[in-house]
């Protein structure tokens, strides 16, 4: 270590020397390659400074004391000015890591989220999530059986991060455990809350609508679980009303029932599914008024679902200026033959 030191100190010695002596380009761009070596070296600033210093006293001994007393006063700064260079390192390199980290659990979100909507003879699906943020706290999942029949899930994690990536894991790897219960959105929400009430910290919370639609009655029953209502058009009177579900968020309280409900889904109706997201868009002025987003869903409802979905959010996205404020799920289940 005291031989790399003398070596630094004879270096910059013969630099200062010439540069003061010549003044030259070629000196300033050998102080900017021995800049480079105090990097890989890890020479702090304060240890510059006596390099500085040293290397003074010795090219010109009849220096005026006043400018080597003023070295000591800029040692002492780069001592201060080095401590908080390292902390303010220190914290990147950490602030580096989270983002590898969130980068690794955005990785993972996506690999849980369905690659395809299920195809289901008679009905058009349709599925939009965009996040806020590299990581999202909305989720959706679809289940289907044997018979065509097809479950799905939307929810929302109050919560944000790794946390809420694996929470996203254990609600998907719960619901396809229990694929007995996907036609039973009252008794699958049971089960699932008890998962997440045994599972989960106190300080998460998770709101979720699922469904469930089987082709053979055109039967759509659904549970809520604090969710934000969704809607329901009706081709027969062309209303669009709230799809809404009474129910606590999951894991409140371990033996929180769930009321389900059904709708019969003829020719041209569709259901709605959504996160607060859309129905909380805002920009500067004020929230988005849900008479607003029904007039939405009314401009774009002859569309194909897929299409219908994505006009959807990009409407809302100018609307707000392409800055979400929240993340954004919506999916659309029409019923076409």
């Amino acid at each position: 270590m005291e031989k790399k030191a003398t070596n630094l100190e004879y270096r910059y010695k013969y630099i200062l020397e010439a540069f003061v002596n010549q003044k030259s380009e070629q000196g300033l761009y050998q102080a900017q390659q021995f800049s480079k070596m105090l990097l890989e070296e890890q020479i702090s600033p304060e240890e510059l400074v006596s390099i500085h210093r040293s290397a003074l006293e010795e090219l010109f001994p009849f220096i005026q004391k006043e400018m080597v007393d003023s070295l000591d006063l800029l040692l002492e700064v780069m001592m201060g000015y080095g401590l908080a260079y390292r902390e303010h390192q220190s914290l990147r390199d950490r602030q580096l890591e989270l983002e590898l980290e969130i980068d690794v659990a955005a990785n993972m979100q996506q690999t849980l989220l369905p690659k395809q909507v299920p195809l289901i003879e008679g009905l058009d699906i349709g599925v939009i999530s965009i996040p806020a943020n590299k990581m999202s706290g909305d989720y959706y999942h679809f289940i289907q059986d044997d018979n065509g029949c097809v479950g799905v899930a939307i929810a929302d994690i109050i919560g944000k991060g790794v946390p809420a990536a694996l929470c996203m894991s254990m609600i998907k790897y719960a619901m396809d455990s229990l694929p007995e219960l996907s036609l039973q959105p009252g008794v699958l929400l049971e089960n699932l809350n008890r998962v997440v009430e045994q599972n989960v910290n106190d300080s998460m919370f998770i709101t979720m609508m699922y469904g469930s639609y089987d082709p053979r009655t055109h039967l759509f029953k659904y549970s809520g679980a604090g969710h934000e209502p969704g809607f329901y058009y009706d081709s027969s009177t062309g209303e669009i009303n709230e799809l809404y579900a009474r129910g606590l968020v999951l894991g409140l309280s371990r033996k929180t029932q769930y009321q389900e409900f059904t709708k019969k889904l003829n020719v041209d109706d569709f259901i709605i599914f959504l996160s607060d997201g859309v129905t909380e868009s805002r920009n500067e002025d004020r929230f988005i008024e849900r008479e607003e987003i029904i007039k939405l869903i009314e401009t774009y409802m002859h569309l194909p679902a897929q299409e219908f979905v994505e006009n959807v959010y990009s409407d809302l996205a100018k609307w707000q200026e392409f800055y979400l404020k929240d993340d954004f799920t919506m999916m659309v289940f029409k019923r076409h033959v």
